[in-house]
């Protein structure tokens, strides 16, 4: 008798199999973030995940927390609801390229300046793959697209220089090229107390690979590998020579006040002022 494996308990298998491609990258990264829970010994009760619109949209379906899928670019406002109402729990976000840093950029922004304690994973996959390969703020220059037929003239985003230039107090970027890295990185941002946001490069190997001579899924997922290198490393490299690369690990993690404590206080002290 096959037994089953402990990650189908982090599934709801009625939904499967999944829409996505085969080889997609959105698959390695909803096995990263069920076995950092794992690893963290949460209970699925204490969690939830909040999605928007994109591919990665997708995974609430397939997960088995406390789930909501949003509209387009509004993941971390739904996630910043829950929080408030249940600072007890804990909150992810898993959000694309598109949905996070182009519509939803502005609440990425204000959700790390306010230092909200949400677990925001951005998973790049350098296209709108859902809706049809167009271009995105993350979208490598000179790509060709159905939006760029000429080539992307666009400069793109750092995430988590964006990321940490508007206050998370937790910033990573790991790659699907190494399971066992997302995983660790992904549990560091859920124990982080404060807006955690991590950059989790993935493969979209039939609207960006195929369009850009990167056709199958494991000659792009070792390009992306070929292209990371480790923040020791970096640091002995010209931007020159750093212009090409991805810098992955923890690149930022600092102690600030987080949100909802502070928020609880002010509440405290209305509900005070009300009785006099």
């Amino acid at each position: 008798m096959k037994m089953a494996h402990k990650f189908q308990t982090y599934l709801r298998k009625s939904t499967l199999p999944s829409q996505w491609c085969a080889g997609c990258g959105d698959g390695i990264v909803m096995q990263a973030l069920c076995l950092a829970i794992d690893q963290l010994g949460l209970d699925k009760n204490d969690v939830a995940v909040v999605s928007g619109i994109g591919c990665s949209g997708r995974m609430t379906t397939y997960l088995d927390f406390n789930t909501l899928h949003t509209t387009h670019g509004r993941t971390i406002p739904f996630a910043t609801g829950i929080k408030l109402a249940r600072p007890d729990k804990t909150v992810l976000v898993v959000t694309g390229d598109g949905d996070c840093m182009a519509i939803g950029g502005n609440h990425l922004i204000h959700a790390c300046r306010r230092n909200i304690d949400l677990t925001t994973l951005v998973v790049n996959n350098f296209t709108y793959g859902l809706t049809g390969g167009q271009f995105s703020p993350t979208t490598p220059g000179g790509s060709w697209a159905p939006t760029s037929p000429y080539g992307n003239i666009e400069p793109e985003f750092d995430i988590p220089k964006v990321a940490e230039a508007s206050g998370a107090t937790f910033v990573a970027r790991a790659t699907v090229g190494n399971l066992q890295h997302m995983t660790e990185m992904i549990r560091q941002g859920i124990a982080h107390k404060g807006m955690s946001v991590l950059e989790l490069i993935a493969n979209c190997h039939i609207n960006w690979g195929r369009r850009n001579k990167h056709p199958d899924a494991p000659e792009l997922i070792d390009w992306i590998r070929k292209r990371t290198i480790t923040p020791q490393v970096a640091a002995k490299m010209t931007p020159e020579e750093l212009r090409d690369k991805w810098v992955i690990g923890v690149l930022t993690r600092q102690e600030r006040p987080e949100y909802t404590q502070v928020w609880a206080k002010v509440v405290e002290r209305g509900q005070a002022h009300a009785k006099h």
